[in-house]
């Protein structure tokens, strides 16, 4: 199945006259009335690419047909860092930027679950009977092809079906999705590793929008000011990013967008440090201190690399600068922070 026009109605958190606000149903909370009977994906959306958006499609679309919500249900942690928590995991997409994409994909509501001990042991039957149905009143579910639940992950998408049709639950289960003529699958493991090399063109491609972070700007050593290209830091978490600068875009917490450009790296030139996102705003000033900060990465511009001076470094700044305005300016991925 190839890639599609995303059709979805674009809108933020419900924001519209003829939409409810979204809904988030967190961990253990009971499903509100607005969910009531929802449709709902089931999966870890980690990225929520463009296979991920073929389900919300299917989604939106039986419960159209049904007079029902659209929804997702999901798990926290991701089942990996569960099975594996000594081994660090590269999230494309925390929590808090899910709620973002899904509102603005056109959902209604998302629903999270923990992913413990009990969920891991739950057997394919119960998880269907009991969780699906029983506790979050599901009327139908959408999953992709390689959809995989239960104790030992013993659920298939064809015992999903069966055990969804015996507890008279609806279920649909779509193909892979591929990227244009191409024949490899969009996956979540391809979107990693574009960016692990630093090719944000190909990770937006995959993903069918700009690749976006989520942090807290931080006091940082105050360089850059003495540098002319303050910058807002902000720390991810197990970021398997490439070093190096990135033309990017930025929206405030006051819903402000600014161009800019930004380093994701150690900073060798002064101290190899831990890896740090720095990132410098175009015309732009003011305390960016404690505040939330969405930036999108538009275009790879270099890897990190040691200047033997200050003044080097500056005027490799200046390039810098020059090349990202260049990137955003010819730029036409879309955008889920505008």
């Amino acid at each position: 199945m190839s890639s599609g026009e995303e059709t979805a109605p674009s809108r933020r958190g419900g924001i519209g006259p003829d939409r409810p606000p979204f809904a988030v149903c967190r961990e253990d909370e009971p499903v509100p009335p607005a969910l009531a009977g929802a449709v709902a994906a089931i999966g870890n959306f980690d990225g929520v690419h463009m296979g991920h958006r073929a389900l919300l499609s299917a989604v939106r679309e039986t419960a159209a047909a049904r007079g029902r919500p659209a929804a997702v249900l999901t798990f926290e942690p991701h089942p990996r860092a569960y099975f594996a928590p000594d081994r660090p995991m590269f999230r494309l997409t925390g929590a808090r930027a899910r709620e973002i994409l899904f509102a603005r994909l056109g959902l209604d509501g998302l629903i999270i679950r923990r992913f413990d001990a009990a969920m891991a042991g739950t057997g394919a039957a119960e998880f269907v009977e009991r969780l699906l149905k029983t506790e979050l009143g599901l009327s139908g579910v959408v999953i992709g092809h390689d959809f995989h639940f239960g104790r030992g992950r013993e659920g298939t998408p064809a015992v999903l079906n069966r055990l969804c049709e015996a507890a008279g639950l609806t279920s649909r289960v779509l193909p892979a999705v591929s990227l244009g003529a191409e024949t490899e699958p969009v996956s979540s493991s391809a979107i990693r590793a574009a960016l692990a090399r630093g090719d944000v063109g190909r990770a937006n491609a995959l993903l069918g929008y700009r690749w976006f972070v989520l942090g807290e700007v931080q006091h940082g050593d105050k360089r850059g000011r003495t540098l002319g290209y303050p910058t807002a830091n902000i720390r991810l978490a197990d970021c398997g990013l490439a070093h190096g600068i990135y033309a990017v875009r930025a929206r405030l917490a006051d819903g402000r967008l600014c161009d800019g450009v930004a380093s994701y790296g150690r900073r060798p030139t002064f101290d190899d440090g831990a890896p740090l996102l720095e990132v410098n705003l175009f015309a732009f000033s003011g305390d960016l201190y404690g505040q939330d900060l969405s930036v999108e990465f538009v275009g790879f511009i270099r890897g990190e690399a040691r200047f033997e001076s200050a003044e080097a470094l500056i005027a490799r700044m200046d390039i810098d600068a020059e090349e990202a305005r260049a990137l955003i300016a010819a730029d036409g991925t879309a955008s889920m922070l505008a």
